[in-house]
């Protein structure tokens, strides 16, 4: 049977269904992801490879792996994996769609209500000692209910955090029906839902932010890169908009002294947005699934 390396714990029993059928599985049981050096010397007689999307799955992986003939990742995004390369080799790739849909969508919804109604640091001065009396001028926030929501990507996730939107009596622009510039200048609120490619990498430069509104938030629950962070950094800190809230930030985690965390009116989560036991554990299911496809070369389920 197979060899297969799974990059990292995986919540819910689905790795199990590997060893169940026959492959010997090893299992990087460390908290922060393998080096590449380290992932190359893992991987050197791996069959299959159960990665993440902090793995680069690139050529130089490949090489290290001619047995290598399946690839899961454990993400929609696939950015991480050079599909030129592994097509070449005719090694099959798949991915987890759809099930971190509604998840990443309510953490978009999260972030977006904590940062328009200023939920961090109203709770912090609740148990810190700096509130003092209900103040008619404190924490003032923006009104999301009847403002205008601007997506910039329309797949899965942006179609159903515009669901969410109508509850809100919102106004939906996004970018498959409005140019990019008219939404920026239009939106009170902008939220990234496109996948991490050439052409959207610093898709939001300077020029982006200083098209929005004085007034408006951005949201982040896609890539990292798709921001500029110091172009970022500058619009919070002069004004250009109103705040931002970050799911996923470049790199991740940001260290400690990165200058954008000391930007004003921004909130940072750790990538939490399909974070839910639901979401994590079917996305494990699904990437054992098109390992177990791909072992046995068969067509994957859920294939990029």
């Amino acid at each position: 049977m197979a060899h297969v390396l799974v990059t990292r714990r995986l919540p819910g029993p689905a790795v199990d269904r590997l060893t169940a059928a026959g492959h010997t599985v090893d299992v990087w049981e460390d908290d922060v992801p393998p080096t590449p050096a380290v992932l190359r010397e893992r991987a050197a007689g791996a069959d299959g490879l159960l990665c993440l999307l902090t793995d680069r799955v690139d050529r130089a992986l490949l090489d290290a792996a001619p047995r290598l003939r399946a690839v899961a990742t454990f993400a929609v995004g696939v950015d991480n994996i050079d599909l030129a390369a592994t097509a070449a080799r005719g090694i099959p790739v798949g991915n987890t769609p759809d099930v971190l849909t509604d998840a990443t969508a309510d953490l978009t919804w999260a972030l977006l209500l904590a940062a328009a109604r200023r939920i961090v640091p109203a709770a912090g001065a609740a148990v810190d000692g700096s509130w003092r009396t209900w103040d008619p001028t404190g924490f003032l926030g923006a009104d999301v209910h009847g403002a205008t929501l601007g997506l910039i990507g329309h797949g899965r996730i942006g179609q159903a955090v515009a669901r969410r939107a109508r509850g809100f009596d919102m106004t939906v622009l996004h970018t498959r029906q409005t140019p990019l510039d008219e939404l920026l200048a239009a939106s009170d609120f902008v939220s990234l839902h496109v996948p991490l490619t050439p052409q959207t990498r610093h898709l939001v430069d300077a020029d982006a932010l200083r098209a929005m509104k004085p007034s408006a938030i951005l949201v982040n629950t896609a890539r990292g890169p798709i921001v500029d962070q110091a172009a970022l950094r500058v619009a919070l800190t002069e004004g250009w908009i109103a705040g931002a809230a970050l799911d996923v930030t470049d790199p991740e985690p940001l260290p400690v002294d990165d200058p954008l965390l000391a930007a004003p009116n921004l909130l940072v989560v750790p990538h939490i947005g399909s974070a839910t036991r639901t979401a994590r554990e079917r996305m494990a299911a699904m990437a054992v699934d098109n390992l177990l496809a791909g072992l046995a070369g068969e067509p994957m389920p859920f294939p990029v």
